[in-house]
Parts: structure tokens; C-alpha cells; sequence
């Protein structure tokens, strides 16, 4: 398989995770990205943002990590061309217990994945607010994080926390992990704190910060209901257009960082 496989990741909820993975790979499927979403969050939110009632789904990311399943059998169509979900059910919330269990538990998703035939440009892994065993999976199967961050005070405490879990990563599991990009959530450029904290995240990390910002907006809020990206709901809004533009500045960043296996042909 020779997809870009990207976990998204943050230990702090609430910052926009769900809705950066569905809105990013639906602007990379419009692009004509072959995307495919990994929902691994217990949640289940990619799901049910993707249109899908999660108990009724045959198969699901549980069986294919937890039961050893080929991920070919879970992965399921979206309403969005090129776009694919490998869905999440209740079953994953026992998932972390029962994967203690189990031989080299970290590398279940890795396997599943590098026995994947089908041809994918991108593989975006939603992954829990939280490091069990569901988030190790996601980051040892990716080359790299893709890091929401909410425009807020807490959120530079929660980045903090999660600069020190990738070290820990990097040190037991994934020496080669990188945050290929960090996305502002929530962004209200009329609040000075907003822009305290981008400049706090720009000097800290400089080149990982995608531009533009995700605006807040109501429609962004408003389109998981109708079981839509917002590429689909508001073809022309703002969120719309911040997710395109920021989905081009990930395949710039990716092309700087892994030219020889980027899966994406140049223009």
C-alpha cells in the first residue's frame, strides 16, 4: 500500500478532531484524492458525520483491529466521490481491553493496513481523545500527525501534553514520527486571544501550522446532521474554503517531507 497515512490526533477534546478528519478528506477526495477515513474513535462521530447509523453496519474498524478482519471487508462507500470510511461501532468501546491481550497489540491497525490492495492517495485515522491502545495503533500505522488545535487558553496546555506523549512515542514505538501539520479550530480572528495563541503555536512550531485558520462557523457545527462534509452542505462557504486551502497546504508540506513515498503524482 502506498497511501500517506495520517493519524489525527489530540489528547484534549473538543477541538475539532472529527471535524477536521471528515471535512480534510472530503477536500482531498474533491481534489481527486482516493481518501480513506479510519474512524477509531469509540464515538463514533466520523460515522455518523459520514451519513452511516453505527449499529447498523455489518462490519467495522473493531473487527478489523481487534478480530483481525481484512480491512477491505469494513470499508464502506460515502455520499462523496472518492471518499471511504472504515466505519466505528459500540464494539469498539471494549476494544482497549480486549487488545491488552493480544500479541504485538500496537501494530494490529499497521498489519491490517499494509495488507490493504485497494489504491488509496490518503488514509486519515480519527483517533479517541485519549493515548490507549486505539491511539497507538493509528500513530504507529501513520508516517505522521496531523495535529486541530482549538484558539484557546487550554488549548496550549493540552499541546504541552501531547508534545511530551510523541516523545514518549518516538522513544518506545515510532522513532520517525512527525507532526506533519498542525490545523487552527474554532478561529475568530475579532478575539486577541485567538491570535495569542497562533503566535504562541507559530513560534513554537513554525513550518507544522497549515494556513489558512478554520473559521468558526455555523454551518461547519450544522453539517454532521445531515450526514455531510461540508464540501458537500455549503459548497461555497467558508469552511468550505478554508478546508481546500489548508488541504493544499498539507500536500505541500507532505511533498517537503516524504518525496520519495509521497502517493501524490505531481502536477
Amino acid at each position: 500500500m502506498s497511501a500517506i497515512v495520517l493519524a489525527v490526533v489530540n489528547q484534549k477534546g473538543g477541538v475539532g478532531k472529527t471535524t477536521t478528519v471528515v471535512n480534510l478528506a472530503a477536500s482531498l477526495a474533491e481534489k481527486g484524492k482516493r481518501t480513506l477515513i479510519i474512524d477509531c474513535d469509540p464515538q463514533g462521530n466520523c460515522t455518523t458525520g459520514l451519513g452511516y447509523i453505527p449499529e447498523t453496519v455489518n462490519s467495522s474498524v473493531y473487527d478489523v483491529v481487534v478480530l483481525g478482519q481484512p480491512i477491505t471487508s469494513a470499508t464502506i462507500p460515502t455520499a462523496v466521490e472518492n471518499l471511504w470510511l472504515v466505519p466505528a461501532t459500540l464494539q469498539l468501546a471494549g476494544a482497549e481491553i480486549e487488545l491488552v491481550g493480544l500479541p504485538r497489540r500496537e501494530y494490529r491497525l499497521s498489519y491490517a493496513l499494509e495488507a490493504l490492495d485497494e489504491v488509496y492517495d490518503y488514509v486519515l485515522i480519527d483517533c479517541p481523545p485519549s493515548l490507549g491502545l486505539l491511539t497507538l495503533n493509528a500513530i504507529v500505522a501513520s508516517v505522521g500527525l496531523v495535529v486541530p488545535i482549538q484558539c484557546e487558553f487550554y488549548a496550549l496546555q493540552g499541546l504541552s501534553l501531547l508534545s511530551h506523549t510523541i516523545s514518549l512515542v518516538r522513544q518506545s514505538l515510532k522513532p520517525s514520527l512527525v507532526i506533519v501539520g498542525i490545523i487552527m479550530t474554532l478561529y475568530d480572528a475579532r478575539l486577541s486571544l485567538a491570535h495569542q495563541v497562533v503566535d504562541e503555536i507559530r513560534d513554537r512550531f513554525g513550518d507544522e501550522l497549515l494556513e489558512p485558520f478554520i473559521p468558526r462557523s455555523v454551518r461547519l457545527s450544522e453539517a454532521p446532521s445531515h450526514g455531510l462534509p461540508i464540501t458537500a452542505y455549503d459548497p461555497g462557504g467558508k469552511g468550505t474554503k478554508a478546508y481546500l486551502a489548508v488541504a493544499d497546504a498539507l500536500e505541500a508540506r507532505i511533498h517537503s517531507l516524504f518525496p520519495t513515498i509521497s502517493a501524490i503524482p505531481e502536477e
